[in-house]
């Protein structure tokens, strides 16, 4: 994931300010000189690590850390903030228009993941603000574009405009518009045409698409991989076309992420979205204290509680409540919760949100998503009686669940002994005894 290699250069800069019980100038400028390299490294505009190292510097030279008892957390502290100054403060939000339709142009270069980038902005705009967006197919020159977006539109259940490739983008755009209009669509979400590299043929096309349609919001689809170019991009589309924010896309591939350090500060525009992984749920409103904390290796509690009420439908959950009260645990159920946390995302990003964990996971310890497959097989190859009364399967049944699963009769007993375990958990935090003291705020250990 991005930012791996620099949290972890970070965190070895911090761990040994840590061990000391003082810190002199002389270590403040050593650390900053391994803090600068580490932002280097990681593709980081020279200008904003030349800023940015001069503002840390500055706070973490004061007496108030010279002379404090633990120096070591007050400049992780420094640093903390001074990542979130450089990302932009506070979440950036979409412009919402108050008359008719809100219309957001996507712009950006091809290969970018703009057409799979509208399908998400979409779905995301249609869940977290319970609109109706409507998607337009204005790229009528990439062969199958308009199919992919007709594609994908349906795959999140949003209906797509198009007329076909033969109608230029600005005609495609005012029809969508007033289409959108007599049919309550909201917002107009345009995907617009790219190129391999920006040229005066795209500039002008997309200004003429800004003039006649007169967007509430530009965004740029940028790819995070592509390093200090993503910048350069974005540099380059702010000054000839005029944009409102930022889309980085693959931010959960090997991007060092300079990208998303240094184009809030270079552009002056907000990172508004974040793609995380290749599933068209996988974008993420951006949060720039979420994403220092994750970089420092500090988790990320809030975006994880947001994942998991994503998740976790509340109904769904008022309902493994009553059965957890009532009937208690069974297989079925584990399966189902199973099914729940799969929907968080890949296992490895979840867990690294957990405070603690951060970029990286403790040595020898991998996470592959497989792991919840072998469970679920397991549970899949049992009858519904023998889910819902595990307490009846013999070794006879053991045999058949894992010749049905694929797998050996002691994965089996583990899954069994697991889930066993569980139970009993469970069972104690339902207790009368358990139940009062966590009235009482108490805990029961």
């Amino acid at each position: 994931m991005a930012f791996e290699s620099l949290g972890e250069k970070l965190n070895g800069v911090f761990k040994k300010l840590r061990s000391r019980g003082k810190v002199s100038e002389a270590d403040i400028k050593a650390s900053m000189r391994e803090i600068k390299l580490a932002l280097l490294e990681a593709d980081v505009n020279f200008k904003v690590v030349k800023e940015f190292i001069s503002r840390v510097t500055e706070k973490a030279s004061g007496a108030q850390v010279l002379e404090s008892l633990t120096p070591g957390q007050q400049i992780v502290k420094i640093v903390n903030d001074e990542l979130t100054e450089l990302m932009g403060s506070t979440q950036s939000r979409i412009n919402f228009s108050s008359k008719g339709p809100t219309v957001i142009m996507l712009v950006g270069l091809q290969g970018a993941g703009k057409t799979t980038t509208c399908a998400k902005l979409a779905a995301q705009i249609k869940k977290q603000y319970e609109k109706r967006p409507l998607l337009v197919a204005c790229d009528v020159y990439r062969p199958a574009a308009i199919k992919q977006l007709e594609v994908v539109g349906a795959q999140v259940e949003i209906p797509v405009f198009t007329m076909g490739d033969k109608k230029s983008p600005v005609d495609i755009s005012k029809a969508a518009i007033e289409h959108a209009v007599k049919h309550g669509n909201d917002p107009v979400i345009i995907d617009t045409a790219g190129r391999l590299h920006i040229n005066e043929e795209l500039m002008a096309e997309l200004a003429d698409i800004k003039a006649n349609v007169k967007p509430h919001e530009i965004l740029l689809a940028v790819d995070a991989m592509t390093g200090q170019d993503a910048v350069n991009v974005a540099q380059s589309f702010n000054e000839q076309l005029g944009i409102d924010g930022v889309i980085m896309t693959k931010l959960d591939g090997d991007a060092r992420g300079g990208a998303a350090l240094s184009v809030r500060h270079v552009t002056g525009k907000p990172i508004k979205y974040v793609g995380m992984g290749e599933k068209l749920t996988d974008l993420e409103p951006f949060y720039p204290d979420r994403m220092a904390s994750r970089i420092l290796g500090m988790g990320d509690v809030l975006t994880l509680i947001d994942k998991a009420q994503s998740a976790f439908d509340e109904k769904q959950a008022e309902e493994l409540e009553r059965k957890l009260t009532q009937d208690g645990m069974d297989l079925e159920l584990f399966l189902d919760q199973l099914q729940q946390i799969k929907k968080m995302g890949p296992l490895e990003q979840v867990i690294s949100m957990l405070p603690g964990v951060g970029n990286k996971l403790p040595a020898g310890v991998s996470i592959d998503d497989k792991q919840l497959a072998r469970p679920e097989a397991i549970i899949r190859s049992m009858t519904l009686k023998e889910r819902r009364n595990p307490s009846i399967i013999n070794a006879s049944r053991k045999q058949r669940i894992a010749n049905g699963a694929g797998v050996r009769v002691q994965d089996v007993n583990a899954l069994l002994k697991q889930f066993d375990q569980m139970k009993q958990m469970m069972k104690q935090f339902n207790s009368p005894k358990m139940k009062k003291r966590m009235k009482r705020g108490g805990f029961p250990f």
